[in-house]
């Protein structure tokens, strides 16, 4: 059985739509707070399990379109391994992190936004916007930013 997830900003849920013997069923999933591995979209999504349009994977790192993006070129960018944020990683997740940022800036040249300027976000936390309990690094670009931030 797969599913294909959609999110709703306003109510901060995810929509599992899921299709088991030619039957579908829609369930609400909320994703606020600490979440398990079983229950997070973007575990899913890196292990195959949901539906993303998938632009780079290796064993540590996914990225994938935002489904709702903010700009032309949204890209996730996820370690497929569950950290909940960045205020949970450990000095073991430095490297991994780090490679995140450096695949973010691949990305941004395979988009061609390289050299017009992009932006990376990571929020932390529900005041910072952290829809999904997972950590994910935002590649944002292909427009003029606004500013200032917050």
């Amino acid at each position: 059985m797969g599913f294909n997830a959609r999110r709703d900003f306003e109510s901060g849920l995810f929509y599992a739509i899921s299709n088991k013997d030619n039957t579908y069923s829609i369930s609400r999933v909320t994703l606020q707070g600490t979440m398990t591995q079983q229950e997070c979209i973007f575990c899913a999504i890196a292990a195959g399990h949901a539906a993303a349009e998938i632009l780079y994977q290796d064993d540590e790192i996914t990225a994938f379109r935002d489904i709702q993006p903010v700009a032309p070129t949204h890209v996730l960018i996820i370690p497929n391994q569950h950290i909940e944020s960045i205020r949970t990683a450990t000095a073991g997740d430095e490297l991994l992190i780090g490679r995140m940022h450096a695949i973010a800036r691949r990305l941004a040249e395979d988009e061609g936004i390289d050299q017009s300027g992009y932006r990376l976000i990571i929020n932390n936390g529900s005041d910072a916007g952290q829809v999904v309990h997972h950590l994910h690094l935002h590649l944002i670009g292909g427009q003029p930013m606004r500013y200032p931030m917050g």
